[in-house]
């Protein structure tokens, strides 16, 4: 679900730097962010104009993203977001939760004290948010808390991994949140998670994520399901 948001735009962050690298890196966190979204069509001159800079970078940007399987290249058509199809993303999923199961095992051995407050004041926030029925600002906090954990492991390839698969799950992040009931669930799994590593509890922090990533897969897999047969009836309905 796109925020509305644009890369580079007033409001939000400062233009990209010139460089490749700068560029690369503000195009991947809008990915991340759900600021452009699958099948998007991605005009080097609109984004050149945007980040302030040419589009010579803007294409070696692109073609990095490309690299990374975030965008497509097409010759004499240009780029556009790569469409992530539900079977694949629930192969990510299925990679996640062992990647940040491991994480969160060893944010239980190596996070800070000072690292767990914070990461109980990011799940304090998320109750309130599910509580406001704000489930949109309740992802947000979702993508913190997970990142929180993942920077608290001290565990690098892990976390650069991870951070590989996050650009394609954007749109189904948010499709499983919308799922009623989700967010209660949600939120208890996550207060699990933190609950484990504030007790340095590795076995149980890392049992606590792959539960919780689990459920995530599950009712990803479900209401993909549910979508596909709406879409087969209603295409009966107009063929009769």
């Amino acid at each position: 679900m796109s925020t509305g948001r644009q890369p580079g735009t007033a409001g939000s962050r400062r233009p990209a730097a010139g460089s490749a690298d700068a560029v690369y890196e503000e195009l991947r966190q809008a990915l991340y962010r759900g600021e452009l979204m699958p099948n998007e069509r991605l005009v080097e001159a609109t984004l050149a104009s945007r980040l302030q800079v040419s589009r010579a970078v803007v294409r070696t940007a692109l073609v990095r993203l490309g690299h990374d399987g975030l965008v497509v290249l097409t010759p004499n058509r240009g780029a556009h977001v790569r469409l992530v199809t539900e079977s694949e993303a629930v192969e990510i999923l299925q990679v996640r939760a062992v990647l940040e199961a491991l994480a969160a095992r060893q944010a239980a051995l190596n996070a800070t004290a000072r690292e767990i407050a914070s990461i109980r004041r990011v799940l304090d926030r998320m109750a309130r948010k599910a509580d406001e029925g704000d489930l949109l600002g309740y992802s947000e906090g979702n993508g913190k808390l997970h990142a929180a954990i993942i920077a608290a492991s001290r565990h690098e390839t892990a976390a650069r991994l991870i951070r590989d698969l996050q650009g394609h799950l954007v749109r189904f992040q948010f499709r499983t949140i919308m799922v009623p009931n989700r967010a209660a669930a949600s939120l208890s799994e996550h207060a699990a998670i933190v609950n484990a590593i504030a007790a340095r509890d590795p076995d149980t922090a890392e049992a606590a994520m792959r539960h919780h990533l689990n459920h995530v897969e599950s009712t990803l897999a479900k209401t993909a399901t549910a979508l596909r047969r709406r879409q087969s009836q209603s295409d009966a309905s107009g063929v009769a």
